[in-house]
């Protein structure tokens, strides 16, 4: 965990985080936020996955990425939401720099607060072993009515948003 690369690739996932998220809030067309939106969950899920955690990684990309991300973009695309044209005056722009500044000061209390947390100094106990082979294994053999009732249940409500949009456009 140590080595070079590890580091490397340790900035290179922060900085794409912190691009991405931004882009998120700024963008101004809702697909593109949305889109952005995705791959900074997929980074945060590759986040997990360079920390050891493959099975948060793999979880964050499937639920977020592949669940979550889909469903704004289904209501995004099939809700068309118009966009308005703002003019800006100097109030949005005090605005802004008390939700950098209040956003800031947050981030500066939680990071105090870490470092002076004294569960940093004490060992975590050992953690039992865990791989994705048994959870897998797992959701196949004892859950496996509730992943199949998740999946249709996703489905459908898939099927439900297509039919409730073309029924929009048919309208029109």
């Amino acid at each position: 965990m140590n080595s070079p690369l590890f580091f490397l690739s340790y900035f290179v996932l922060s900085a794409l985080v912190l691009v991405t998220a931004m882009a998120a809030v700024s963008f101004r067309n809702l697909v593109h936020c949305g889109l952005s939106l995705a791959f900074a969950f997929l980074a945060l899920g590759a986040f997990y996955i360079l920390l050891g955690a493959e099975f948060l990684g793999f979880v964050q990309i499937l639920v977020y990425v592949g669940a979550v991300a889909v469903l704004i973009m289904f209501v995004i695309l099939l809700a068309k939401p118009g966009v308005e044209e703002r003019r800006w005056g100097w109030r949005d722009l005090v605005g802004r720099f008390a939700g950098v500044g209040v956003s800031l000061a947050v981030f500066l209390a939680l990071l105090i607060s870490v470092f002076r947390s004294p569960s940093l100094a004490v060992k975590a106990p050992e953690a039992p072993v865990f791989s994705i082979a048994v959870l897998g294994e797992k959701l196949v053999t004892e859950y496996v009515l509730p992943l199949q009732a998740t999946g249709l249940l996703l489905t459908v409500a898939v099927l439900a948003a297509v039919i409730f949009a073309s029924q929009e456009v048919t309208k029109k």
